[in-house]
C-alpha cells in the first residue's frame, strides 16, 4: 500500500462517527481512538489508515475529483457497507454490483457521505 494514512474533514464529528462506525464495521474495520476533535479507524491489528477531523463546514471544501475506496473482504460486505451508508443518510452513487469495465472481478458500491465525500467499497 502506497499511502500511510488519510484524514478527511467533517462538519459534525458526532454525526460522522455514527455514520463511519456503521459503514466501516460492515467492512471489518473499527474505531481505534476518539479524541475531542478527531477519530481514527483501522484494522483489528491496530493499523490506523483513516481519520476524521472536525472542521467548520466552510473549511471542508470537498473536491469533485476526490474519491476514497475501502477494501471489502467479500461481496456481502460491499452490500452491507452500501446498506449501512444509506441507512445513515448517505446518498446512493452506485448500487452494489460487478463493474466489469474496472476489471473482471471488480465488485463495488458507491455512496456520498454526509459532507459530500465520494466513497466506495470494493471487493476484487
Amino acid at each position: 500500500m502506497m499511502i500511510s494514512h488519510l484524514s478527511i474533514g467533517v462538519s459534525d464529528l458526532g454525526q460522522a462517527v455514527e455514520f463511519y462506525d456503521a459503514v466501516l464495521a460492515a467492512l471489518g474495520y473499527r474505531r481505534l481512538y476518539t479524541g475531542p476533535r478527531s477519530v481514527g479507524y483501522g484494522t483489528p491489528d491496530g493499523r490506523e489508515p483513516f481519520a476524521l477531523k472536525q472542521r467548520s463546514a466552510s473549511d471542508i471544501g470537498v473536491d469533485a475529483g476526490f474519491h476514497l475506496a475501502f477494501v471489502a473482504p467479500t461481496p456481502e460486505a460491499v452490500r452491507a457497507f452500501h446498506a449501512a451508508a444509506l441507512a445513515h443518510s448517505a446518498q446512493d452513487d452506485g448500487a452494489p454490483g460487478p463493474r466489469p469495465n474496472y476489471g473482471p472481478s471488480y465488485y463495488a458500491a458507491f455512496v456520498i457521505d454526509l459532507d459530500g465525500h465520494k466513497l466506495e467499497a470494493v471487493y476484487q
